[in-house]
């Protein structure tokens, strides 16, 4: 009696299950990247000062004497912190969007300058209750309207350079 005989055929470009790669699940968060580095550039590090001397100017502006700055002060801060989660999340390359970023946050930094500029001079002549906290506010009002100014002009010179490279 004869054992009966197994043939065993291996194919050599058919891994074997051992050596199977593991499939990647794409997890629902998969797009983000974290982008510190855009913080150290001019732009990045002119969005955290803007946003410093925002929590300054919500600290400090009293909405008795004036509501317009504190306005002003807190939907320049959510703005900003907006923008700022923008880059740091890195959404601009993540969404395959037809949105000009450059254009819409040129045009959302330049409407918060003309904003803030109305604001501190307003807040300067509002001399309601604790005159010394209207003064303070108004003067961090002043050097976040520079900040946010020199966020428009850098803007302005990456709008402007992305039309020169387009045409």
């Amino acid at each position: 009696m004869m054992a009966p005989e197994t043939v065993v055929t291996v194919d050599p470009n058919k891994p074997t299950p051992q050596q199977t790669p593991p499939q990647q699940q794409g997890g629902p968060l998969d797009w983000i990247k974290i982008n510190i580095d855009y913080f150290k550039s001019p732009p990045g590090i002119l969005k955290v000062v803007e946003l410093i001397l925002g929590i300054f100017c919500m600290a400090l502006g009293s909405p008795w004497a004036s509501s317009w700055y504190v306005f002003v002060a807190v939907t320049s801060f959510i703005t900003t912190l907006m923008w700022s989660f923008v880059y740091l999340l890195s959404i601009r390359e993540a969404l395959k969007l037809p949105i000009n970023w450059v254009l819409s946050e040129l045009i959302s930094t330049t409407f918060e300058t003309f904003f803030f500029l109305i604001a501190f001079i307003v807040m300067f002549t509002a001399v309601y209750g604790s005159y010394a906290n209207n003064v303070a506010a108004a003067v961090f009002g002043l050097f976040n309207t520079i900040a946010y100014a020199g966020s428009s002009y850098l803007l302005f010179k990456e709008h402007r350079a992305s039309l020169a490279v387009s045409s």
